[in-house]
């Protein structure tokens, strides 16, 4: 979706609307003012009238579907940001997944069931109506619009409520999160070109509802394969562990060494730095040392002083240990804006250190991707992952679905 505006709130939630969603309605007035006239020519300006209010209604329709599903997402305590109306339909953007099968499952047939409530209701409403009067027409169309809706959400694939309903049905049998959104992903994507498909052929064919049909396959497929690549990325951020994607590029330097030997054996001699120095005195680590923290000592008590002294204790620093995930590799990055951290063995000793070159290297040989030594070393430099990878937010949402279901079974990725 593009840039959109708020216009309101509904039960306190932030009702949003897509500058898509402007394209739309004028299409859908369009088309069903022309249906309406055609239909019913003795109606004149009415037609086009009723053919405008039905686009209108239709999102309200859709805007009460979404709202289904956010109530019962907030009844389990999870926040809704906001329901946005776009090209599509609708989206309500909650801050987190329920914690249980049964809870996702509420949550996905909720919106369902508010569309075949209107249905029922706008079917009964249109009864006692004098036949064929425009009243009548505009409840009985949009009783079989929500009808539709409703069925059409049913389809099991992601993004629609079938698919999360189908990714709840797997969840509850596998006992894993992860195997629902692979088989309910892999569904929309069957889905989706099965639309595609069916568009193409009804644009070859002549109808008019080709290209719409199209156009849904394609946002479906689209979604689906957002979904499938990103429950496969939480997969490989919690599965993988720091223990299996840190490197031992570093030094242990006798503590007892001043600062003239350290820097004449290990800065001017070295052909390359690596990514750290560890003081070590007696067998035990005493701290990280920065080659930078030469430059706030006086040259002349380079001779005198042991590096020991300006080493940074471990307890100080920012580490994680070899059994962390690299979802809390990640985490730890970020919010603690290192460009490395020091990994721990269950002893507290250093067992190597971490980047985000590491890590991302990890993730490609996981998961397929293709990555440039230009682009890791890039990465080895910053201090931030790139905006545009999101690699915090979904590390972030990975660990608050582990901590929802600690026992959820990872199963080994595709």
């Amino acid at each position: 979706m593009g840039q959109s505006w708020q216009v309101g709130n509904v039960f306190g939630i932030p009702l949003r609307i897509d500058r898509s969603w402007f394209i739309v309605i004028l299409l859908f007035a369009f088309l069903n003012g022309s249906d309406w006239q055609a239909t019913y020519p003795e109606w004149g300006a009415l037609a086009w009238g009723m053919g405008f209010l039905i686009s209108l209604l239709l999102f309200g329709s859709v805007l009460l579907h979404e709202l289904g599903h956010s109530l019962a997402a907030r009844s389990q305590g999870i926040t809704v940001r906001s329901i946005t109306l776009f090209l599509f339909g609708g989206m309500a953007a909650i801050e987190r997944e329920s914690a249980t099968p049964a809870q996702a499952f509420q949550v996905a047939i909720a919106g369902p069931l508010v569309s075949f409530g209107l249905f029922v209701v706008l079917r009964l409403a249109a009864v006692p109506l004098p036949a064929g009067s425009p009243l009548q027409e505009l409840l009985l169309y949009l009783a079989r619009i929500n009808f539709v809706l409703a069925l059409f959400n049913l389809l099991p694939g992601l993004p629609l409520d079938g698919g999360q309903i189908l990714k709840a049905g797997v969840w509850k049998l596998t006992g894993s999160r992860f195997q629902g959104i692979r088989w309910a992903a892999r569904s929309g994507q069957v889905l989706g070109w099965l639309a595609m498909s069916l568009g193409l052929a009804g644009v070859l064919l002549g109808s008019g509802n080709g290209l719409w049909i199209g156009l849904l396959g394609w946002f479906a497929l689209q979604n689906a394969t957002i979904y499938h690549r990103l429950s496969r990325l939480q997969e490989g951020l919690l599965k993988l562990t720091a223990a299996a994607a840190m490197s031992r590029d570093y030094r242990v330097v006798d503590g007892t060494l001043s600062l003239r030997e350290f820097a004449d054996r290990y800065l001017l001699l070295a052909d390359r730095q690596p990514t750290a120095y560890f003081v070590a005195t007696d067998g035990r680590y005493r701290g990280l040392l920065a080659p930078q923290a030469l430059n706030h000592i006086e040259r002349s008590m380079w001779e005198q002083t042991p590096i020991e002294q300006l080493a940074v204790p471990l307890a100080a620093i920012a580490t994680v240990r070899e059994s962390d995930s690299l979802a809390t590799v990640v985490c730890t990055l970020e919010e603690k804006e290192q460009q490395f951290l020091t990994v721990l063995s269950p002893a507290a000793a250093v067992a190597g250190v971490i980047d985000r070159a590491d890590v991302m290297a990890a993730l490609a040989s996981q998961l397929g991707w293709q990555l440039s030594k230009q682009e890791l070393q890039l990465l080895r430099k910053q201090t931030h992952y790139p905006p545009e990878l999101q690699l915090l937010e979904v590390a972030r949402t990975a660990l608050q679905l582990q901590s929802m279901q600690s026992s959820d079974p990872l199963p080994p990725a595709d």
